[in-house]
């Protein structure tokens, strides 16, 4: 283990289990604050869908520029920074606007950084040990995952006794700036950059241009996946959807967030597994099973509302799936790539990988919550398992 587990590795972790128990204590309880404000599910898929396309675009710039200026560590935490503070504007929101912009710096925020940290991570092991240290640094950022629900639904369940309604939302808002600003100073003094020889010729159209046949198949059945591959947020706000006639509003809230915190151990779990197994497995194929798990998730969510019965043991089930689904994405997306491209381009490979993730984010959630709006939940979820489908089918006849 000491081959791979390096100190950037140890910084990385703890920095993306920081910042994600940040971002998931205020998007375990932000379903529930919604309908406060009297923000549509609609609304929801578009701010979730815009934020991604604004982060995808800086994605594909700043994985080239790194490439150009030969290093990535402080974009990384000037990125973390805005992660971190983005999500507490939330706290001052009356309306659909202001979450937008708060949603809007933070995926600045996680442009600008997501990408060059791949590329770092993949940088700080042998090729023999990507697979499982990328599986180490999943597990770590959904630890985090898992704390950020649990600690939103405790202060939600504590701060509520004779408040406001919205009142204990905005509290937790404002408590996620703690861990989110943690996370760029752990990752200032725990990761060590080794610079490299800046480029300053290097040509973003030039750069684009060479990569590989190979990864553009990939990036082909990527964005085919990921134009069904809805956000996290609505699969809460389902949740809660489904059970409040059951279980009214808050109660509901409660229970999907506490679902969702299943969903991220589930992932976290299964990470470092099927990292350990990509270093001994071909990958794509993998990568496809992963997919399938999220085609049947959405699946299972229409069934639930198309047929008016949900439990919460099949909603559980339900995210069980998504947090395998979930985790075998994240790992083997950002495994595979090493093995097609070459190191001189890496920043522009994640860059382009992320790129073509934010716009398929962009039209899965601006797809699901309008559908989910304007005709219905079931004939929404419907339309990204068909999609997520297609792209699991792609990933196996086109990458080799």
């Amino acid at each position: 283990m000491k081959a791979w587990l390096n100190r950037n590795i140890w910084g990385m972790t703890v920095t993306s289990f920081l910042s994600d128990a940040s971002h998931e204590m205020v998007m375990a309880v932000l379903p529930g604050f919604l309908p406060i404000i009297h923000v549509a599910a609609a609304a929801l898929g578009w701010i979730e869908g815009s934020s991604d396309a604004v982060a995808s675009f800086l994605k594909l710039f700043a994985g080239w520029y790194s490439d150009k200026i030969g290093h990535r560590k402080r974009m990384i935490v000037t990125g973390q920074f805005f992660t971190g503070a983005g999500l507490s504007l939330f706290a001052f929101a009356n309306g659909w606007g202001m979450i937008l912009i708060g949603r809007m710096v933070s995926w600045f925020g996680r442009g600008l950084r997501g990408t060059l940290r791949d590329a770092m991570l993949s940088e700080s092991v042998a090729p023999e040990f990507r697979g499982r240290a990328i599986g180490f640094h999943r597990t770590g950022d959904t630890l985090g995952a898992i704390i950020g629900p649990l600690l939103g639904l405790a202060l939600l369940s504590r701060l509520r006794i004779n408040a406001l309604p919205d009142a204990p939302f905005r509290t937790i808002f404002l408590l996620s700036l703690i861990p989110g600003i943690a996370a760029p100073l752990a990752f200032l003094f725990m990761v060590r950059e080794t610079r490299r020889q800046p480029r300053p010729w290097l040509n973003f159209l030039h750069s684009i241009g060479q990569l590989p046949p190979a990864f553009r198949r990939m990036l082909v059945a990527v964005g085919l996946f990921g134009s069904g591959d809805f956000s996290p947020a609505l699969l809460i706000l389902a949740a809660a959807t489904l059970l409040r006639p059951q279980y009214g509003a808050v109660r509901a809230a409660e229970i999907a967030a506490l679902l969702y915190a299943v969903r991220n151990t589930i992932y976290a779990a299964a990470s470092y597994p099927i990292g350990w197994l990509a270093d001994r497995r071909r990958k794509a194929p993998l990568l496809a099973a992963g997919y399938f798990c999220g085609a049947l998730t959405a699946a299972l969510a229409a069934w639930m509302f198309a047929s008016g019965s949900a439990s919460v043991p099949t909603l559980a089930a339900t995210f069980v799936i998504a947090g395998i689904f979930a985790a075998a994405q994240d790992t083997l997306e950002k495994a595979l790539p090493p093995d097609l491209t070459d190191p001189e381009i890496r920043g522009t490979v994640y860059g382009s990988l992320g790129a073509v993730n934010g716009i398929g984010d962009f039209v899965s959630s601006a797809l699901v919550g309008t559908l989910w709006t304007v005709v219905s939940p079931g004939i929404a979820f419907t339309a990204a398992g068909g999609l997520m489908l297609s792209g699991s089918l792609c990933v196996l006849l086109l990458v080799r």
